[in-house]
């Protein structure tokens, strides 16, 4: 075994040409691969820039949709100055959500129920009759936002205020996609779990 280097080395010093040629064959073999790589990057990025630029980054809309939820939407909005220049709020409650965590092995359900802290901007009357309209579209979402949820994830005032926190993201987007965030806060009435 200790001879086998030795025999290497002596055919590089009697045959040193041979040596290179065959680093430069290996060269050779891996430079159109090293190219291909670089151009299909090259390509891949300049698709996706490309793509970004020209299409856009925001959601599609649909016209028969936008235009129905835009004039509802903007019904809600008071148009008196005083009460825009107020900071008081308005309450809703809704209805509590029960769904079962997602626990393997073991049935366990959550019960929450929620109150809406509206801004003042919002009509009470219009902003009641809207939020009674989505509120099984509410529902849903909810349950399935709590069922996707497990013990680890609803234990401690840590948990607790990241999900409110995207319970209040998620019903702004759902209820006033396009608009200033109405709802001003999340409160918890109930949170069992069992």
């Amino acid at each position: 075994m200790a001879d086998a280097p030795k025999v290497t080395e002596r055919q590089e010093q009697q045959n040193p040409k041979a040596a290179k040629d065959g680093k430069k064959s290996l060269g050779r073999r891996f430079l159109p691969w090293m190219i291909m790589a670089v151009v299909v990057a090259f390509c891949a990025g300049a698709g996706f820039g490309l793509g970004r630029t020209i299409g856009g980054s925001g959601p599609t809309k649909t016209a028969g949709a936008n235009e129905q939820t835009e004039p509802a939407l903007a019904n809600l909005i008071k148009t008196d100055s005083s009460a825009m220049d107020s900071e008081e709020t308005w309450y809703y409650d809704l209805e509590p959500v029960v769904a079962n965590l997602n626990e393997p092995g073991v049935t366990r359900y959550v019960r929450v129920a929620l109150t809406l802290q509206i801004s003042a901007e919002v009509d009470y009357k219009k902003g009641t009759a809207y939020l009674e309209e989505k509120n099984p579209l509410l529902k849903n979402w909810l349950t399935i936002y709590l069922a996707s949820q497990t013990i680890e994830d609803m234990r401690g005032d840590r948990n607790l205020r990241r999900i409110q926190s995207e319970i209040l993201d998620a019903l702004n987007e759902k209820l006033f996609p396009d608009a200033k965030p109405r709802i001003k806060r999340i409160l918890f009435k109930g949170f069992a779990i069992q």
